[in-house]
């Protein structure tokens, strides 16, 4: 990594709690569960891990509440910068996850103290940071608005990956983005564009000063370069769970744009590092360490 450059991960931190269960709980119904598991999460939080694990000097920041605490401590055990992360009076976010034996889920998700992010936090935290540092940005926290106008005050290069996508995101100063990192969905939503190439056109000509990354899954990722649009292939394995692929193509991806590597140097690595990723199961558990891949 270039000396100097810092990473804010400006993003959800959350407690999923999960529960094994015969079938999901109807109105007025009360059933026991046959297990419970406690792992931690958000798009944020799992995105800081795989870039942590990339090597990357990732500075996570966002809030968590009393309840928390023990999801500052697996940071830190990650490696992960928790200097800026705040201890709110509101609960954490987390979500009430049930698993029924076929595996499919039902989900009930508490934004918490992710939605206590405002005004006053972000710019104490910004003060920390100069031009040339990256800011990563999801669609989990609260006033992210502001903070895409204030980054860009800053000179930070802006990396925005619009999860979940949903109307908020189109009242957002997109213009100011540096960089987007979107899934075939994200991209047909934003550039209301039914195709990958005509997306990417689309968005380019929506947002000029910005990058577009389109990750698609087993078909690759594709990109633009010197107006082409070209693809990075992507490997193939046996996929057991998606769960956190898009995170840690993200975090790996990110770790080695920092290091000056080229667009498709950078988007093979994070292939690489979601090609092991989908071949585990759970979420942030299943980031590889970056000497699986190098």
């Amino acid at each position: 990594m270039s000396d100097g450059i810092k990473v804010l991960n400006f993003g959800s931190l959350n407690i999923d709690h999960v529960y094994q269960v015969d079938h999901f709980v109807r109105p007025g119904e009360t059933i026991l569960s046959k297990e419970y598991q406690l792992f931690f999460g958000g798009k944020g939080f799992n995105q800081s891990v795989a870039l942590a694990r990339a090597g990357a000097n990732v500075y996570h920041a966002g809030k968590v509440g009393d309840d928390g605490k023990s999801l500052l401590k697996e940071c830190e055990k990650l490696h992960i910068k928790t200097d800026f992360i705040e201890v709110d009076s509101t609960p954490s976010g987390h979500a009430i996850i049930q698993v029924d034996p076929s595996g499919e889920n039902c989900i009930l998700l508490y934004g918490g103290a992710n939605q206590s992010i405002d005004s006053v936090y972000i710019d104490k935290i910004l003060e920390n940071f100069s031009e040339g540092d990256y800011l990563l940005i999801q669609n989990e926290i609260s006033s992210t608005d502001y903070l895409i106008t204030q980054a860009h005050k800053k000179g930070l290069k802006i990396v925005f990956n619009p999860a979940p996508m949903n109307e908020k995101v189109f009242a957002y100063p997109l213009e100011l983005i540096d960089l987007f990192i979107l899934n075939e969905t994200e991209a047909f939503e934003l550039s209301n564009e039914i195709n990958v190439e005509q997306a990417i056109w689309n968005l380019k000509q929506k947002y000029s000063r910005a990058e577009i990354i389109i990750t698609q899954g087993g078909k690759g990722v594709s990109f633009l370069q010197n107006n082409e649009l070209k693809r990075v292939k992507a490997l193939t394995v046996e996929v057991i769970d998606t769960t956190a692929a898009g995170d840690t193509f993200v975090g790996y991806f990110l770790s080695s744009l920092i290091k000056n590597e080229s667009l498709e140097e950078a988007i093979t690595l994070g292939n690489k590092a979601a090609s092991l990723a989908v071949q585990k199961s759970g979420a942030s558990g299943s980031i590889p360490e970056i000497s699986e891949i190098i």
